[in-house]
């Protein structure tokens, strides 16, 4: 009688172990490039960076929504980049995204490429991700059990 059994290779282990090592790493500086990209985004709002218009431009106080979603953007971005927050922040500046495409672009044509909203569309989905994802490592909203739960 012959017994199959089945054996991982090595190559399949070690790989294994080093995205298990490195995906937490990568996710966090995924999070943190993003949001202070974004930060950047939600400054100009407020005059920064070239402003609105290229010349230091600010949207007027209290505006809606110019005002509001550049604060918005501004305390989410905040919140991602230390890791505080992370999923609910997320969530919000997602809708702010798809609020923006929707409302600002999409009716100057169907296309993000056509409507100038590609930076939006994906500003939209990048945070749905990190959402649905988490920090990653480096967060100052981790909790010891997440972090001993994911082996860290």
């Amino acid at each position: 009688m012959t017994t199959i059994t089945r054996t991982q290779t090595t190559a399949t282990t070690s790989t294994s172990k080093l995205t298990d090592r490195v995906g937490p790493i990568v996710l966090a500086l995924f999070r943190v490039v993003t949001s202070v990209l974004f930060l950047c985004h939600g400054l100009a709002g407020f005059g920064f960076f070239g402003g609105i218009d290229g010349h230091g431009g600010a949207v007027p106080f209290g505006s809606f929504p110019g005002f509001w979603a550049s604060a918005i953007e501004v305390v989410g971005a905040v919140l991602i980049l230390l890791g505080v927050a992370t999923r609910p922040a997320a969530i919000v500046l997602s809708g702010v995204m798809a609020y923006a495409y929707f409302t600002v672009h999409a009716p100057m044509g169907l296309l993000p490429m056509q409507n100038m909203g590609e930076p939006a569309a994906l500003y939209s989905w990048i945070f749905l991700a990190i959402a649905v994802t988490g920090p990653g490592a480096f967060a100052l909203g981790r909790s010891k059990r997440s972090s001993v739960k994911a082996g860290q």
